[in-house]
């Protein structure tokens, strides 16, 4: 089984390589200093503080396998590889909502970096999956959990 494939941006790829990095060389001895406290207070069998010590150092073991792995199945995507006459992955869209009138801007973005907060989305989500491929212009209507949403592209930038 292939293993799917990752698409980042620059800036996202650069946030996970950190993130790598600090659960490498700072977390993982964090933890390994609260286990051997942990340890020196005598009995494991009914210590909290090992257990979730432990606990701890399983979720940092784990996300590091799963931070590697997607950084090894990583696609860059770059300003060169971004058209601006179609929606794609590393666009800006600027989007007028058709019932109410709203003006919004998303950046599509793959889905290891979405983060709805900061108006990233992902090209797998409802709203990118429908944006994906489309030319300024152009109304989408996106089936998502809240209803059918109409939204206008205006405008598509890097």
């Amino acid at each position: 089984m292939s293993e799917k494939e990752v698409i980042l941006t620059p800036e996202g790829l650069s946030k996970l390589e950190q993130e790598l990095e600090d659960l490498k060389t700072v977390k993982r001895k964090e933890v390994a200093a609260r286990i051997k406290e942990a340890i020196s207070f005598g009995d494991i069998s009914e210590n909290s503080e090992y257990e979730e010590a432990k606990n701890e150092q399983a979720f940092i073991e784990g996300r590091i396998i799963t931070l590697e792995k997607m950084l090894r199945n990583a696609r860059i995507i770059t300003n060169e590889d971004v058209d601006t006459n179609v929606v794609s992955v590393g666009s800006t869209v600027s989007l007028k909502d058709i019932e109410f009138g709203d003006v919004v801007e998303y950046t599509i973005v793959g889905s290891a970096e979405s983060n709805p907060m900061e108006n990233k989305i992902s090209n797998e989500s409802p709203v990118g999956q429908a944006l994906l491929g489309k030319s300024k212009g152009t109304t989408v209507e996106v089936h998502a959990p809240a209803g059918t949403l109409q939204y206008e592209i205006l405008d598509i930038k890097l």
